[in-house]
């Protein structure tokens, strides 16, 4: 398989748009990461990562409907292509492949 690379923060905010499925935009995933890993996320750095991903190809994204409630701005929504699935399936099983060869003996709690 293809050597994927994704930085700790990629790797958070692709599984978090694959948990929010179609309702993945900057406000929701943001919150989602910050109430799931009680951890501050920066919009900026949200929306640097969500671009970077994009042009990857990680990471496709649409406009849903403009709404009176903000103002007649559209909502991007960000869905998780299959390039996207099989860098998250890379990342998951070098991570398992890892875990798996560590010796018993070094992790336990003493």
């Amino acid at each position: 398989m293809k050597d994927f690379q994704l930085g700790e923060f990629e790797e958070i905010v692709l599984l978090t748009v694959a948990i929010l499925t179609n309702d993945a935009y900057g406000v929701s995933i943001k919150k989602e990461i910050e109430d799931r890993l009680n951890r501050n996320v920066s919009v900026g750095a949200l929306q640097s990562a969500l671009r970077r991903m994009e042009d990857k190809g990680y990471l496709q994204s649409s406009f849903g409907e403009a709404t009176a409630m903000r103002g007649g701005k559209r909502k991007r929504y960000f869905n998780i292509t299959n390039l996207g699935k099989q860098a998250l399936a890379y990342t998951h099983d070098t991570r398992n492949q890892l875990w798996e060869a560590i010796p018993d003996f070094v992790l336990k709690v003493v």
